[in-house]
Parts: C-alpha cells; sequence; structure tokens
C-alpha cells in the first residue's frame, strides 16, 4: 500500500473509530433533556448527531474503509454499494442543512423576538427537520442513476463507478451543479449571513442595553439577559464556524476544477492529495460537535462526567453488596 492509501486509511479508521461513539454519547445525553437547553434546540442538536452518525456509518465505514479491511465482499456488490452511496449523499446533506436550520432557528431567537414565540418550539423544530429529510432524499434520487458497475463477473455486477455521460451530458452538469450548489454553496452563504446579522443585532443590542442599565457611565452589573444571549451565541458560533473551517478545502477544490474545466481523474499527485484532505477533512467535520458541546456548555460537561462515572460506580456498588 503506498504512503497515500495508508495515510487515507489511518484517517478514516480515526474518523470512524471516534465519529460513532462520540455521536451516540451526544444523542444519549441531549436525548435526557438535563442540559439546560430549549426544547427545539435540543431536537435540532439531537438530529445533527444522529445525522453526523449515519454519515460515519454510510460515508466512512461502509463506503471508504471496508475497501482497506473487506475488499471484494457483497458492500462492493453494484446493488448494494450503489444504495450505499444514496444514503450516504442524503445524510450527509441532512448534516449539513440541519445546521443551518438550527443556525437559523438560533438568529429567530436572538433577533427577532416578534417570531421567536411561535418558530422556536419543538414542534416547528420537529415538521422543519421531518420537511429537511423528505426534500433531500427526493433530491438525491437522481444520484442513483449516475453509476454503472465497474465489472461484471459471472453475471454479477461490481463497483459503482460514474458513467461517462455524467462528466459530458449538459443535463448532468447542470445537476451537478445544482447539487454542489445545494450542499455546501448554499449553506456557506446561509450560514455566513446569518451569522453576520446575529453579530450586528447582538452589537446594536448590547450597546443600548448597557446605555439603560447605565453601564456605559462607568456601573458594573450582572445582565442576565445578555448572559444568555452570549452562551447561545458561543454554540451558534463554535458549531457554524467549525463546519465552515472543516468543509473550506471541498469547496476550494470544486470551485477549482469547476471554474477552470478540469476532470479531477486528471489531478496530479499535488492536487489529488488536497482533493483527499478536503474529502477527510468533510467527514471529520461529523465528530467535532460532541467536543463542542463540552467546551461550551456546562451542564452537558457534568452529564458527560456522570456518563463516564456510572459504570464504575455501578461495579463498585455491586461489589460492595457482594461482600456484605
Amino acid at each position: 500500500m503506498d504512503p497515500i492509501q495508508l495515510a487515507k486509511k489511518i484517517c478514516y479508521t480515526f474518523i470512524a473509530v471516534i465519529g460513532v461513539p462520540v455521536n451516540l454519547v451526544a444523542i444519549v445525553i441531549l436525548s435526557r433533556r438535563k442540559c439546560g437547553l430549549s426544547t427545539c434546540t435540543i431536537r435540532y442538536l439531537v438530529a445533527m448527531a444522529a445525522a453526523d452518525l449515519l454519515v460515519v456509518i454510510t460515508a466512512v465505514i461502509l463506503w471508504r474503509i471496508s475497501w482497506y479491511y473487506s475488499p471484494g465482499s457483497f458492500l462492493d456488490i453494484t446493488p448494494v454499494c450503489t444504495a450505499i452511496y444514496l444514503l450516504a449523499r442524503v445524510v450527509t446533506d441532512c448534516s449539513v442543512w440541519f445546521t443551518v436550520t438550527f443556525t437559523f432557528d438560533r438568529f429567530v431567537a436572538i433577533c427577532w423576538q416578534q417570531l421567536k414565540t411561535k418558530y422556536c418550539t419543538g414542534r416547528t423544530a420537529a415538521v422543519v427537520l421531518a420537511t429537511s429529510c423528505i426534500l433531500f432524499s427526493s433530491k438525491n434520487v437522481p444520484h442513483y442513476f449516475t453509476l454503472e458497475p465497474g465489472y461484471i463477473i459471472d453475471n454479477v455486477p461490481w463497483h459503482c463507478v460514474p458513467m461517462p455521460a455524467y462528466y459530458t451530458e449538459p443535463v448532468w452538469l447542470a445537476f451537478n451543479w445544482f447539487d454542489t450548489a445545494v450542499n455546501p454553496l448554499l449553506p456557506f452563504a446561509v450560514i455566513l449571513l446569518l451569522n453576520a446579522l446575529t453579530v450586528r443585532h447582538i452589537l446594536v443590542a448590547s450597546r443600548v442595553r448597557k446605555g439603560l442599565r447605565g453601564e456605559s457611565k462607568g456601573e458594573n452589573g450582572s445582565d442576565p439577559e445578555m448572559e444568555s444571549r452570549r452562551k447561545s451565541v458561543i454554540l451558534l458560533f463554535t458549531i457554524s464556524g467549525s463546519f465552515i473551517l472543516l468543509w473550506l478545502v471541498y469547496v476550494i477544490d470544486f470551485l477549482y476544477y469547476s471554474i477552470a474545466g478540469i476532470n479531477t481523474d486528471d489531478y496530479n499527485v499535488s492536487l489529488s492529495t488536497f482533493r483527499e484532505v478536503g474529502f477527510i477533512l468533510q467527514t471529520l467535520s461529523c465528530c467535532t460537535n460532541t467536543f463542542i458541546y463540552g467546551v461550551t456548555q456546562s451542564k452537558f460537561r457534568e452529564q458527560l462526567k456522570s456518563a463516564v462515572k456510572y459504570p464504575v460506580t455501578s461495579i463498585i456498588q455491586l461489589i460492595n453488596k457482594q461482600n456484605n
């Protein structure tokens, strides 16, 4: 195995080993609703963790590293790998757009007080998340028809490769642009716009509240409202900022080969390595949110510590009962 393939194997294996448990932990802790977060926020965060978990399972374990550990398995049969590829596309879109919908929810909660009581509810979050899943499942159906067998052995089709028309026919070229615009170009633009508007609103509101509270004259005092907003903004910006940074290489690569009109199959070693780094960072983004919760949310850290201590305390209690 050449060094590049070995590096890819190590990176994707690391993502798989880390991504599954951290997302499961996030789902369990957030579902207990003891982190001091609103119902709508919890639903968005649980949905994001579930989508990230599915991305790790489909796009990393079943699609990428299975080739390293079990080449020639049933996962490489064309109908199976096509289904895996399609599911990976759907859950990747959901993972990205759940981040967008969460960003919009926090934007409404912070900047649009008149709409907050109606929009920022658990029911609205459930409707938004379900609608997103349906839309992106429908949007990715054409991908099923872009793949064909790499070869056929004893009438059994193996592997999934893009059909030549996917790179030449105007209809498929337009679909490719539409597909990439929906994810991640449009999410990039929407998240940056919403964050910019949120920052602008907070700065204006902060100056107004300081003036009303007399802090502009040098008086100090706690402001529970601004403190609550500060915690919400830290969580929002770390999640959306992490997404943008980890998807940035992937976006740069897409813009490069699209504008330059280069076929990625003709990439030299440097460009191929850059492209693979983009894929690795993109999938790594599915492992970061749990660490973000741990850094930014004190109650989440408390629940995490309790979860870690629980097996140890249970074993100690069991031993004490047996000794007694």
